[in-house]
């Protein structure tokens, strides 16, 4: 309890400019004391219009107040100074570049704990406390500590802007309400912080509503993963089945000819060889008969000769050989021409279905699941509301019918500068990303211009902003008289009869957008089959003809 009465004792005398104990403490009239050099600097740099205030309780003396030395504080701070308690505040009260410093404190400044939007000046946990302390300070506005206190100053008056211009959408001051935006609608800022709470309660309602969304999206399309997963595992699994089954029965088909040739191999052998001892049993038969014929022939005795022959010139019974047909080296060709045959058919059968398996695989395609539509009715389905955005729109565009068309003017058009502006071409971008399956027509109303669909990182100045002339934007040229489709600088012919109403349909997904000449009937102008890799805009690029315009059609 004593160190505590002895730190009340400490910043009771106190300088609540410097944080220090009191250096040749003065007393000024509203009774607040401060060290005399810490007082004059502070009137000296405070003051400009010979007006003084308290640092503390901000009370104003139209004169500048005597100094005079309060003797009795200074006794009572030397014998403070004896106790030896004096300590100066940690280093990490102090504020660094990266902090917002008290504007109340000299020399090395503290820490703001907090601003005051009232004050337009921030403060330390010590030069805050008149703002708890006195009831002049307790209706001021006390934030979190802020660098940018001066942005609410008006730079033309000087003037704290409490109002809104709703007209020029910006904070303005009372006198400019009454000066430069005389007749524009102006509201307090309180009121239009109000409107605008609500927008962005309705925004924020909105964005979680898509997180929402989103995340049933994420979650169904990692169960697609999934399933995607299952279902290519389950196919190779059984195609390699099936394929191991065709290899055994082939591999079986060619073991039975194998067997067969073998079988038969053994039969016409045998058969053969079968002959072959007949014909050997006969041709010995015949050598003998022969080897006493020749005996015979050479008998002298005629009597014996002629009793002999008879029995010697009868032939056994020949070996019938009419039906042997040499056929050298082509008795199981045949075979192998239908084994041929089997093969060419077979690679006829797996070059033709190996067509349609490959065809079945490139064709499955789960966010593809449904064709592009065949007619008008079928797009509509798809019909998405475009509207324009203005700061997007070049300085000679003018935007009506709730930002849906647009229109060149001869005069600049009354626009903020802002990074988002085309400033080379007349050009201009729909506030609504495109993703997904789009449609939406356009009726063009003047010489021509361009229809295109843009990511929004494209440049917004030099040539190469130009839609179609760049790897950012795919776009189709329209006048009265053909068209032509841009893509990265390259330039194609489109065929077809010029239409004042063009219908632009995009698949993001899939990577689809096709244009389509719109009168009684749908007739496909051009299609782009490529990847995009970003959400896209719907873009407009107007002929520079003064009156040149060009309308999106409400299909709701």
């Amino acid at each position: 309890m004593a160190t505590k009465g002895v730190q009340l004792d400490r910043e009771t005398f106190s300088c609540s400019i410097c944080l220090d104990l009191l250096k040749d403490p003065v007393t000024i009239p509203c009774g607040h004391s401060y060290c005399m050099n810490c007082i004059k600097v502070h009137w000296n740099t405070e003051n400009t219009k010979q007006i003084y205030s308290c640092p503390q309780c901000r009370q104003i003396f139209t004169a500048r107040p005597v100094l005079v030395k309060n003797t009795m504080l200074a006794v009572l701070v030397e014998e403070l100074k004896k106790t030896g308690l004096q300590a100066a505040p940690a280093d990490h009260c102090y504020a660094g570049p990266e902090d917002v410093a008290c504007d109340v404190c000299t020399g090395r400044k503290m820490k703001a704990f907090n601003s005051c939007l009232v004050c337009l000046a921030s403060y330390c946990e010590n030069h805050l406390q008149p703002h708890y302390d006195s009831p002049t300070f307790r209706k001021h506005k006390l934030v979190e500590p802020s660098k940018k206190l001066q942005e609410n100053i008006c730079s033309r008056h000087d003037e704290v802007m409490k109002m809104f211009c709703r007209t020029d959408q910006q904070s303005i001051c009372y006198l400019c309400s009454v000066d430069e935006h005389k007749g524009h609608d102006t509201v307090s800022a309180a009121a239009e912080r109000t409107e605008r709470q609500r927008e962005l309660e309705v925004s924020r309602q909105n964005i979680q509503q898509r997180i929402q969304d989103r995340e049933k999206d994420v979650k169904l399309l990692q169960q697609e993963v999934e399933a995607i997963n299952q279902s290519a595992d389950q196919t190779v699994e059984h195609s390699e089945k099936i394929f191991t089954e065709l290899i055994h029965l082939i591999q079986k088909r060619s073991s039975d000819v194998k067997q067969q040739i073998r079988s038969q191999q053994e039969t016409e052998v045998s058969r053969v060889k079968e002959l072959e001892e007949k014909l050997e049993q006969e041709i010995t038969e015949l050598k003998r008969k022969d080897a006493e014929l020749k005996q015979l022939s050479h008998t002298e005795d005629h009597i014996q000769f002629l009793h002999n022959y008879p029995s010697l010139s009868a032939l056994s019974e020949s070996t019938d050989s009419s039906s042997i047909n040499i056929r050298p080296l082509s008795y199981f060709e045949d075979v192998t021409a239908a084994v041929s045959e089997v093969r060419d058919k077979l690679q006829d059968i797996l070059r033709e279905e190996w067509t349609n398996i490959s065809l079945t695989v490139t064709e499955v395609d789960v966010l593809l699941s449904q064709p592009e539509p065949k007619t008008r009715a079928g797009f509509l389905k798809y019909s998405c509301e475009i509207t324009l955005d203005p700061n997007t729109a070049h300085k000679h565009m003018s935007l009506s019918e709730g930002n849906r068309k647009v229109t060149v003017m001869n005069q600049q058009q009354s626009n903020s500068n802002h990074p988002d502006r085309f400033t080379e071409w007349f050009q201009v971008l729909s506030r609504e990303s495109l993703t997904g399956r789009c449609y939406w027509e356009v009726e063009r109303k003047g010489i021509g211009v361009y229809l295109a669909v843009v990511y929004k990182n494209i440049k917004r100045s030099g040539n190469e902003c130009a839609f179609g002339r760049n790897d950012k934007s795919w776009a189709l040229d329209c006048d009265t008289k053909s068209y032509t489709f841009w893509y990265n600088n390259y330039k194609t012919p489109v065929p077809g009869l010029p239409s004042s109403r063009v219908g632009v349909y995009l698949d993001h997904r899939a990577g689809i957008l096709s244009f389509y000449s719109v009168s009684e009937t749908m007739t496909l102008l051009h299609r782009v089959q490529t990847t995009f890799t970003q959400p896209l805009y719907a873009g407009l690029w107007l002929y520079s003809d003064y009156g040149n315009k060009a309308e999106f059609i409400n299909l709701k």
